[in-house]
């Protein structure tokens, strides 16, 4: 899941097209304020050249240029509280001739110092989401829509505990991963059977963080080790944009890897893997991985150093009963 040069492009120009926006309806704001009262006009024009009277005073009286300076921030502070008085006097905010942009944090550019901003980050996987359809899946694979009857009551005799029964522990945990995201630092890994609602809880807690206005991005195993084998093996297929979603794997508030343990597996793939989960865990951002593996599995297809690190900082949540599938499929 990634989104072309073209899309990139198209995501900066809808940046450019809100500044413009922005800029035209504070110009048109400004029109309107000149012309009911006059005297904002000249205070704005006045607040204007107070920059040039500083260094102009800097240059005639250089010794007395702290006196000069607090003069003139003075001068300034008089201008602004003025214009609020004249604006509120004549029903207006007094943020009214202020741009407002959509985001405070990048001014609309998507960038703050050449990083990207958290809000292109987004706009990036909700444009990918958009182009896989995961948008469309995310409106019926929710926690709204979870369905604890799929799942058997009848104990199974190795856990002592019912498949709905466990499956209730694992959504409470789910809610709870979601609720206290913002103050407690935790990643999850859903393992067991397919068929049994791991990527639909994956999907649940995507939605509900993406409600949030979190960062969350989804890639299954395939799509994760892609990214990263065209950007150490394919540099001149590495454009900018792709270097912003690489980047994003390591920077999203939220890391959702889908299907781990179905890639073909190599030194590569265990040294990026390791370098991708130990960096989030460093960073303390959260990763949920959904795999078919057992806990024993995993020692055969992954290095000491990962198994350490996913069952030493991960909650591991088995889940098992029929495939809910086939019982949805002939429901």
């Amino acid at each position: 899941m990634s989104i072309g040069t073209t899309q990139f492009k198209q995501l900066l120009r809808e940046y450019d097209r809100k500044r413009t926006a922005a800029q035209y309806e504070l110009h048109q704001k400004q029109e309107e304020v000149y012309r009911k009262i006059p005297e904002i006009a000249k205070i704005d024009q006045q607040l204007a050249t107070i920059g040039i009277e500083i260094s102009k005073s800097i240059l005639v009286s250089p010794q007395e240029i702290d006196k000069l300076v607090q003069q003139l921030e003075q001068k300034n502070l008089d201008l602004t509280i003025r214009k609020a008085e004249l604006l509120h006097i004549h029903g207006y905010p007094k943020d009214y001739l202020k741009l407002h942009f959509e985001c405070t944090l990048c001014k609309d550019t998507g960038y703050i110092e050449s990083v990207p901003c958290s809000c292109l980050k987004q706009n990036m996987v909700n444009l990918a989401y958009e182009q896989s359809n995961l948008r469309d899946i995310l409106k019926i694979e929710n926690f709204d829509y979870f369905d604890f009857n799929f799942y058997s009551d009848q104990v199974d005799p190795e856990t002592k505990m019912s498949p709905r029964e466990n499956m209730k522990r694992v959504y409470n945990i789910c809610i709870r991963f979601v609720t206290q995201f913002d103050d407690n630092f935790s990643n999850l890994i859903f393992y067991g059977n397919p068929g049994l609602g791991k990527t639909f809880l994956c999907n649940c807690i995507a939605k509900d963080l993406l409600d949030q206005g979190k960062t969350v991005l989804y890639l299954t195993a395939f799509q994760l080790f892609k990214i990263f084998e065209v950007h150490r093996f394919r540099p001149e297929e590495h454009t900018e944009e792709e270097q912003s979603y690489l980047n994003m794997i390591f920077d999203v508030d939220l890391l959702i890897i889908d299907d781990l343990g179905t890639e073909f597996s190599t030194a590569l793939t265990g040294a990026e893997l390791f370098n991708c989960l130990n960096s989030r865990l460093l960073d303390k951002r959260s990763t949920i991985i959904s795999t078919n593996l057992s806990p024993n599995d995993w020692q055969n297809q992954y290095s000491t150093r990962i198994v350490s690190r996913v069952f030493g900082h991960y909650q591991a949540l088995k889940f098992f009963g029929e495939d809910i599938r086939l019982k949805k499929k002939y429901r």
